[in-house]
């Protein structure tokens, strides 16, 4: 059977939530965690030897490619959509005085 859920455990629950539960809201939230319990003690019950542990139902991994640079440094090419430039950089309208 699973561990009982006693009110210290539910006051501890409540001061890392930062909850005030009132008297019946702390009954509700026991018995509820004391269900979550019982139905992972019902799954403990299942026989597992021989399954590899898993993260994922699905197989995943990561998909790494070069770091290459494709359109390069022209910088020709990015100022000529800028509506002013000066010196080979945006120029912009002075915002702080």
């Amino acid at each position: 059977m699973a561990e009982k859920i006693t009110d210290e455990t539910i006051d501890y629950v409540g001061i890392l939530a930062k909850l005030k539960l009132s008297e019946q809201e702390r009954e509700d939230a026991k018995a509820d965690m004391q269900k979550m319990l019982d139905y992972i003690d019902k799954l403990n019950e299942l026989d597992t030897a021989g399954v590899e542990p898993m993260t994922h139902v699905f197989p995943v991994k990561n998909v790494f490619r070069e770091d290459v640079v494709v359109n390069g440094d022209d910088r020709e090419q990015m100022l000529a959509n800028a509506p002013e430039q000066r010196d080979g950089q945006y120029q912009v309208p002075k915002t702080v005085e």
